[in-house]
């Protein structure tokens, strides 16, 4: 009796899938945009002002406050709005259901979409930082190893909770639908529309905990070289874990 031998996809097989993603995602013109001018016009148009106001250990606003929020804009476009987009499109049209029965796994796609959308961030934060630092004046994080760590722990977040959004999507319209209330809801609460000190209390006491607070306030923290409260650092940590709990109890191939 002779011995079935099972491919297994090799680095090749992988790398050719994360190449079909980037092009996706580069055919998609609003959502290689968005998240990375909406975040930089908005940086724009607050870094004047904000930068010449120094804040703590010479850092100005526009490092303490402006750049924690628009690298949180940067990640939370991309985890909330455009991964579960690409899942949702993918299982509407078959894609993930015919993988299932080849040895490209379906989670081949999940991780390729994952790397191809962490490249994407890392290009929209840098080319905030870099128009911030050359044009306006923006220094770098006091503690640059902390702010590392927590961005690490923000696309976790992000992740986690756009990977529920891509399992209640039905389609990939209502995955940007569900996507953008998410975003827009998070960032209420956590400092999008002109902080949270306007906030009632135990309101923006939730949106400190929650992905989007957490993330602008930890960074802020590191850019001011503070220590960062332990509450963000737990809701990101929740968020990561939950998400992926929930997703891969609700998340459907097909």
């Amino acid at each position: 009796m002779t011995g079935v031998t099972t491919w297994r996809p090799g680095p090749r097989s992988w790398l050719t899938l994360v190449r079909c993603e980037a092009r996706m995602v580069v055919r998609d013109t609003a959502g290689l945009v968005v998240p990375i001018v909406l975040p930089l016009l908005i940086m724009v148009m607050n870094a004047s002002a904000a930068g010449d106001q120094e804040v703590v250990a010479g850092r100005s606003a526009l490092d303490v406050h402006v750049l924690p929020l628009v690298f949180t804009i940067v990640l939370a476009s991309i985890g909330l709005i455009n991964m579960p987009s690409f899942l949702a499109y993918y299982r509407r049209t078959g894609i993930l259901r015919r993988l299932a029965v080849t040895p490209a796994s379906p989670v081949m796609v999940l991780v390729a979409q994952m790397v191809v959308s962490l490249a994407q961030a890392v290009l929209g934060i840098g080319v905030a930082f870099a128009v911030a630092g050359s044009a306006f004046g923006a220094r770098p994080p006091v503690d640059v190893g902390v702010a590392l760590g927590v961005a690490g722990l923000a696309v976790a977040a992000m992740y986690g909770a756009g990977m529920i959004v891509a399992s209640l999507a039905p389609s990939p319209n209502s995955a940007v639908a569900i996507g953008l209330i998410a975003f827009f809801a998070l960032g209420a609460v956590g400092g999008l529309f002109g902080g949270t000190a306007a906030l009632p209390d135990p309101v923006a006491r939730v949106g400190s905990w929650l992905p989007f607070g957490a993330t602008v306030e930890a960074l802020s923290a590191a850019w001011a070289g503070a220590s960062v409260d332990a509450s963000n650092l737990v809701g990101l940590a929740v968020t990561a874990v939950g998400g992926t709990v929930v997703a891969a109890l609700l998340f459907r191939w097909q």
